[in-house]
């Protein structure tokens, strides 16, 4: 019996950015911090968030059936409120917040994103630099208060990953661990307060070290965690049994991929290990559609910067001397590849 054809997975991703421009504006007008603890009707948090009238009750409802709000009631009078995970990542004033990547995406990407088709017959970046301003880590890192914003919201989707890595991997081996462009020094937290044994370095560039530095006093861990900074394009990497590196080589092209982990092997002992923490595109290419998007992401970024595979990281550390290899998964699509010196 043939099953008919159905175009509804075609019509959900094509229509898909509807979705997403729903959640990500209700992020951006801080709707689901605005009803932190609360239960508003459609006119009050319309008021609340300077929205026309003719906003209530389709955008509320558009999240509601999105199951990013809840509803109680229906009608004029049902009042609105917090999801449990809209209270605990959407809400800006939670521990937990994630919202700040989403604002990115809103006031970044989505617009440069629409000139996908153009990157993929260029190979070019489709962002600032292709209107003559700076590029993004130009731009950022030359504005301060910009660039611990930007820290904040990859902070806030970093976490989860980070917090796996430390729960999962077997640290008992080693002594000294250093993030490789550990920003807020979030790795090297999560990773010490789980593990008493362990001194950490986050190494990052020199505008970033007070960033670092002010989060690990808050977390009480400066004792354990100690900051250092350089280029890793032109400093060697400092000494450590364990050497991380989180969402960072797929922001390069194959040639500076391949000076990080040179730069880490030569940084490593014997019995050592690079790990890289990334939202690892499976071998086969067919599964991780972030992974993928994620790669697409860097194309329209950075042009020839690229998201990779385990088989691909394996290769690139063969090539260098690591001799031994596995992939962990952390969380949703993301894994740690960790090469053995």
């Amino acid at each position: 019996m043939n099953i008919p054809l159905n175009p509804s997975s075609i019509l959900q991703a094509a229509f898909g950015f509807w979705n997403s421009k729903v959640l990500l504006t209700a992020v951006e007008i801080d709707l689901f911090t605005k009803l932190a603890g609360r239960h508003l009707t459609g006119t009050e948090l319309g008021k609340e968030l300077h929205l026309h009238p003719r906003a209530n009750p389709d955008f509320f409802d558009a999240l509601v059936a999105m199951k990013f709000l809840d509803r109680a009631g229906d009608g004029p009078t049902a009042k609105y409120f917090n999801t449990p995970e809209g209270a605990m990542f959407l809400d800006a004033a939670s521990p937990r917040y994630i919202g700040g990547i989403l604002v990115m995406l809103n006031a970044r990407l989505f617009k440069f994103w629409n000139d996908l088709p153009e990157a993929l017959r260029t190979g070019r970046p489709q962002n600032e630099v292709k209107h003559g301003q700076k590029g993004m880590f130009e731009e950022l890192y030359s504005d301060l208060p910009r660039l611990e914003q930007f820290m904040g919201a990859m902070t806030g989707i970093s976490r989860l990953n980070f917090e796996a890595f430390a729960e999962t991997f077997d640290f008992s081996k080693y002594q000294t661990l250093c993030d490789v462009g550990g920003a807020t020094g979030l790795l090297s937290i999560e990773v010490t307060k789980r593990h008493p044994h362990l001194t950490c370095t986050s190494f990052d560039l020199p505008v970033v070290e007070p960033i670092a530095k002010k989060h690990i006093i808050a977390a009480g861990l400066e004792k354990r965690v100690h900051t250092v900074s350089g280029d890793f394009f032109k400093d060697p990497l400092p000494k450590a049994d364990l050497i991380t590196m989180g969402m960072i080589l797929h922001d390069w092209n194959l040639e500076k991929k391949m000076h990080l982990i040179r730069a880490a092997y030569e940084a490593l002992p014997p019995g050592g290990a690079l790990v890289a923490i990334e939202a690892l595109i499976d071998d086969a290419r067919r599964e991780n559609v972030q992974g993928l998007l994620m790669s697409l992401n860097m194309l329209i970024e950075f042009g020839d910067a690229f998201d990779y595979s385990g088989a691909d990281f394996r290769r690139w550390c063969g090539e260098v001397g690591f001799t031994r290899f596995e992939v962990i998964h952390l969380a949703g699509p993301s894994s740690a590849a960790v090469a053995y010196k």
